[in-house]
Order: C-alpha cells, then structure tokens, then sequence
C-alpha cells in the first residue's frame, strides 16, 4: 500500500475512535471509573483555544474552572466559576473533537443552571452575600449519573462588612437541580480568627476514587493552623490538606498532608501579589493521583504548572490532628514531577481542571486540562490534550 494511503487510512481511524459523539467510541464502555495503570510522563499534543465571550444560550462561556468526561456519553462537564455576576451560575455540557492533530474544536451542547435547595438560582454577590457561591471544581459520578460539584465559599473580613460564607460539596443531577451536600468536617469553615480555611484557598479540586465509592477534595492553600503559604523560591513547609470521603456514609475519614512546592518566580514589583496551590487533583488508581500545582507571581505572563504524580500509599492520616504546623505529619504524601509546563515553551493560562480523556488508537490513555480566562480578554480558555506514556 502506498505511504499516502497509509497515512490516510491511520489519520481516518484516529478521527473515528475519538470524535466525540461517534459510534466507534461506545462499544464496550461501562460505568467503571477510569483509571489509568501506569504515567512516566505526559507528552503534549496541542492546544485549542475557545474565542473570547463566546456566546452559548445567552449565556457568556468563561471562567472554566473543571472538566469531567462521561465516557458512556461521549461528553465533557464543564464548570463556570461565574458568581452569578454576568449570568447565574451554571456548569456547561460540551462535545470535543479529537483528530490525529489533536482537539479540532469544542463545542458546547447544553448549559444548566446551579439551583439551591430551594431550587432558585445562586444570587450575585451585590444582592445576597451569604447565599452566593464560588463554584471552583466539577465531577460526574458514573454509577448515580449525578454531577458533584464544590464552592469555595468566603471570607471577608473589613469593617463594615464581613462576610463568611463556609465552602460546601453538592451533590445535583445533570440538568443542574439540587439533591444532596456533603457534611464537612470543622476545620473546613471559615472563622473570623485566623483559623480555618484562607479566602480563595479553599476547595479547589474533586475526583472520584474506588469506583465511584470514595470523594477526594484538596484546598488549594493551607489552613492557618497548618502553616504559610507557599513563597517565592523556597520551601516553607507550606502543606495543604486532601480530604477524603466515604461516600456511602458521607463521612470524612481521611485528611493527607501534602507539600506545596515554592512559587516559580518572583512579582514583578515588591508587595505585590503572589501564590501556589493545587486547581485540580485526578484519581489513577492503586492510592495515586495526578496533582497540578499551578504558581502565579503578578507582573509575570502565563503561570507555571507543575504536574506531579502523588502517592497516597503509606501517607499518615492526620484527620485527628489539629495544626500540622504544630505537629507536623509524620509522612506526608510522596509525590513525583511529571511535567512543568514551562518547558513546552508556549503560553500557560490559569490552568484549573484535569480529566481522564478517550483511548488514543495506539493504546495510550489521554489527559485534557481546561484553563480559567476569568472573563479577561487579555486571558485564554485553554484545552490542552496530553497523551499518557505509560
């Protein structure tokens, strides 16, 4: 056969097996949870960008802040941390389409309103303080096909206006109606000390593990009690905690300490700001997960991620212990770089969730981060594809 055909013939084959949406790709899929047996590295593929203040449905398409993929539907969930200021908070539903370039386009399909228990929509910010939300991370339960979701809450504290708003995890159906929260444990609500969770550091990442049957959600900076952020070139034992859950009873059993790594660069001016924490953490399997660490200094372009692979095995539980700066973990959890994004040599945006994607023809499983523009046209929604080299 002549190489053109050959060519042609992989190039065909790749597109059937991973557009979104194609019969090739619903045969023999279960509601198992993904899993993914073996990562030495990640290699990128490319990148898509969404167009600035797309419009879907009336609704404005930004601050994508998670992406979860249904491998029986062929679909992806995608979060918008919107709180209620352009539109009312909501979460999209999108189709992506794969090639042998690699994403060829996303497209939205749906979008669905977050409702409250009382089945009204999340007020703006101006028009009721403690009822707003934060939403920050999204994951789709394949076995009670309902959506869970988080909200960082708030923490304000000026005279004259304080407010606090405690983080929660709800549990909603795919058209958005509210069915069910999380109980969390005491350390996750906000107090008008300096205790508890720090504003806009709070519950940050969601993944499902053993099948469905156990939650894992990480804050995305360190409690008070547990120490200081992360600085500027310099390990700080900056450590935040990764909450576990036992999802038939809806108890927390399990709290892990995890090391933050330093902040990449510095500000571009003295006293401005800067920070390191963890968007996103992805189940794999056998006690691992995948962590994006995800630093930003003001003043510098992009920001730098850092992919690690982290290992739950043998990490201590430190769910009884009340400051990890007082009485540090006696093993924290192990982890391994896989990638820093800076060395692809192209712009990073605010990358803020990771999935699971399709099966490359060749076997190899794929991961997809979606990247947050904040609604700033000076900022991009990113789609990056990475292949999984076992």
């Amino acid at each position: 056969m002549a190489k053109r055909d050959t060519y042609s013939k992989i190039a065909f084959s790749l597109l059937i097996a991973l557009t979104l949406g194609g019969c090739a790709v619903h045969k023999n899929v279960s509601p198992q949870q993904q899993e993914i047996a073996s990562v030495s590295s990640l290699k990128y593929i490319n990148t898509y960008v969404l167009p600035h203040n797309q419009q879907f449905k009336g609704t404005t398409v930004g601050g994508l802040s998670a992406i979860d993929f249904d491998p029986v539907k062929q679909v992806y969930y995608l979060i918008s941390d919107d709180r209620s200021a352009i539109n009312p908070a909501r979460f999209y539903t999108a189709k992506i389409a794969l090639s042998a370039a690699g994403i060829n386009s996303v497209n939205m399909i749906a979008v669905n309103t977050l409702y409250q228990q009382d089945g009204t929509a999340y007020p703006k910010l101006s028009k009721g303080a403690t009822r707003t939300t934060d939403p920050e991370a999204m994951r789709y339960n394949g076995k009670t096909r309902q959506l869970y979701w988080t909200s960082e809450g708030d923490r304000v504290m000026k005279a004259g206006d304080t407010v606090m708003i405690d983080p929660t995890i709800n549990i909603i159906s795919t058209s958005g109606s509210y069915i069910d929260t999380i109980p969390l444990p005491d350390n996750l609500r906000m107090q008008r000390t300096e205790s508890g969770p720090r504003r806009n550091g709070v519950l940050e990442g969601l993944t499902f593990a053993d099948n469905f049957s156990t939650l894992y959600v990480n804050l995305e900076e360190p409690l008070y009690q547990d120490g200081p952020r992360a600085e500027v070139g310099i390990r700080n034992n900056a450590f935040v905690r990764i909450y576990q859950f036992d999802l038939k009873t809806k108890k927390n059993t399990g709290q892990y300490a995890y090391e933050l790594e330093p902040v990449a660069l510095p500000t571009s001016k003295p006293g401005e700001e800067y920070v390191n924490g963890i968007p996103d953490i992805l189940w794999l399997g056998n006690q691992r997960m995948l962590v994006t660490e995800r630093s930003y200094s003001t003043g510098q372009k992009g920001t730098t991620i850092k992919v690690f692979l982290a290992e739950l095995k043998g990490a201590a539980n430190v769910i009884n212990t009340k400051s990890l700066k007082e009485n540090p973990a006696s093993h924290p959890v192990q982890k391994k770089m896989l990638l820093n994004m800076d060395d692809l040599g192209i712009y990073i945006d605010n990358i803020e969730g990771a999935t699971i994607g399709p099966v490359l023809p060749n076997g190899h499983q794929t991961i997809i981060f979606v990247a947050d523009n904040n609604f700033n046209q000076k900022e991009q929604s990113q789609f990056m594809l990475f292949e999984v080299i076992p």
